[in-house]
């Protein structure tokens, strides 16, 4: 119902301004070009987006910012949305009030089911962070989870959230609407794009998938000194509420902070880069959207300097043969060997099968070799990896959405650790750990882990190995008795023939012997 209202409302503010009216207006003979020319006007008004906004308060600025990311960066709508929602996400959150604390209070405790007294000892109800539509409380818990006891508290703020899901419907149904009748839309695939654009927003107050995504990152850096991951407070989870493990921390742009704590800014870039890397091409689950904002770093005694990873709502995933195409891909282009990289295009279909490899190798060259003859503290790794996938377009090809992603953020990972340390080294960081996955995926630990994914096919085959090598013996025989019986009988046919050919040659040589001795005595 909701969702119908919001349509007639955006139909009611067409009409309002006077969409038939412009229509008849315009001149019989260039009505497009004047219409045109009056909503240029209309869009250079500094009165036109705040009446919008006033008709439309939650899909006005929504699409607005969608609209405005898409014409900038085109290639978001082949590749990836997170921009374009990141930019709504600021310009909202900077919008959007926090619940008061008794209304927060409320909601909290309806979340959990129980009064907040019940559970927490202390709660500060003067948000931590405030988003669009979620706000982040800090709390102590009154019986501590194990080791626990001062903890996070995100809550989603549902009537937010319900808006954003009538808005994101609103944006389906317009898109839908236009894509017939406009050929840009459709070659845009418009619905396709918002629909992506509507779950990707929505994924990020999904807190129970967030807790989720938490628990597993945690288990991947379990034993790593450089990353510590909040630990999650299942019994406290629910659709609208996320509780972790607090932790103290500074915003990594905080490098004054930092150095104040004694943290070496340079080996916190490197981290920073080899994370991203180990998460996306040795894990394949990794932050896909991750910058300065969602990267903190722990000031506790105990984790000092380590990164923590506390937002893990936008997390994306690559399969197995995708990363092991970056991996040795990208230890090919540092290497300059651009014919195994053409290859290698070729290999998981890339390019069209008609593709002359010769062609995709010197495209490779051309857009390579420029990066390597930079002044090595100039050279930026992300730069260089982008045309790992980049090249490939001149041919009517393209790699998978999520590579591509894991690349853009390996590059704001980069750019992000060469404004920690601007002398560092990124170039030989990216190498080194690119080259020490290859080294891991080639040597026994690859072998080993290959081992382990087919050992599954293998349990049911095992039991019977016995049987099927008596079974496999006893073919064998039995194809060698039927070989030695098909010999003797060839050979037996072979003397056979033999003996006939003899007795025929002496029957005629006796004939005539016997002639001739009758002749001469004669």
């Amino acid at each position: 119902m909701r969702i119908s209202l919001r349509r007639l409302l955006l139909l009611f503010c067409v009409l309002r301004y006077g969409a038939r009216l412009l229509w008849l207006t315009a001149p019989q003979d260039d009505k497009v070009r004047w219409i045109a020319a009056v909503l240029t006007r209309l869009h250079a008004s500094p009165h036109a987006r705040t009446q919008l906004d006033r008709a439309l308060p939650q899909l006005a600025p929504l699409a607005r910012a969608f609209a405005e990311n898409l014409a900038n960066k085109p290639e978001i709508a082949t590749h990836t949305l997170h921009d374009a929602i990141d930019a709504l996400s600021r310009m909202q959150a900077e919008l959007a009030e926090p619940l008061p604390p008794d209304e927060a209070q409320r909601a909290l405790r309806a979340a959990l089911g129980q009064p907040v007294e019940a559970i927490f000892e202390s709660i500060d109800w003067v948000p931590l962070e405030s988003g669009i539509a979620n706000q982040i409380h800090a709390a102590r818990l009154r019986s501590p989870q194990g080791s626990h006891a001062e903890v996070a508290v995100k809550l989603a703020r549902e009537r937010e959230v319900a808006r954003l899901e009538d808005d994101v419907a609103v944006l389906g149904w317009v898109a839908a609407l236009l894509e017939p009748g406009f050929p840009a839309a459709r070659e845009l695939g418009l619905a396709a794009l918002a629909a992506s654009f509507g779950a990707d927003l929505m994924r990020r107050f999904d807190l129970r998938a967030e807790a989720a995504n938490l628990s597993q990152a945690g288990r991947h850096f379990s034993d790593d000194t450089r990353v510590v991951v909040p630990d999650v407070i299942w019994e406290l989870c629910t659709d609208t509420t996320l509780v972790v493990q607090r932790i103290e921390t500074l915003p990594i742009s905080d490098i004054d902070g930092l150095r104040q704590h004694g943290i070496d800014l340079e080996q916190l870039g490197a981290h920073v880069v080899e994370v991203v890397i180990e998460q996306a091409f040795e894990h394949g689950f990794f932050h896909a959207a991750l910058d300065a904002r969602r990267i903190r770093v722990s000031i506790e005694a105990d984790t000092l300097g380590r990164l923590v990873l506390a937002d893990c709502s936008i997390m994306a995933s690559l399969t197995e043969p995708e990363r092991e195409f970056f991996v040795h891909g990208a230890t090919a282009l540092f290497g300059q060997d651009y014919g195994k990289l053409a290859g290698m295009h070729h290999e998981v279909g890339h390019v069209a099968p008609g593709t002359r490899p010769e062609q995709l190798e010197a495209e490779l060259r051309m857009r390579s070799e420029a990066h390597f003859a930079t002044h090595p503290q100039q050279r930026q790794a992300g730069a260089l990896l982008h045309q790992l996938s980049a090249a490939v377009r001149p041919f009517g090809g393209d790699v998978p959405a999520a590579l591509a992603l894991a690349q853009h953020s390996l590059a704001r990972a980069e750019a992000l650790a060469r404004t920690l340390a601007p002398e560092l080294d990124t170039w030989r960081v990216v190498e080194r750990a690119l080259a020490e996955l290859a080294r891991k995926d080639l040597d026994h630990r690859g072998w080993l882990k290959r081992l382990s994914r087919e050992l599954p096919h293998l349990a049911p085959i095992v039991p019977r190995l016995p049987l099927l090598i008596a079974q496999q013996l006893q073919r064998r025989h039995e194809q060698r008795d039927r070989f030695d019986s098909a010999v003797w009988h060839r050979q037996l046919r072979r003397e056979q023939q033999r003996t006939r050919r003899l007795l025929l040659g002496c029957a005629v040589c006796g004939s005539l012997l016997g002639a001739a001795a009758v002749l001469l005595t004669r």
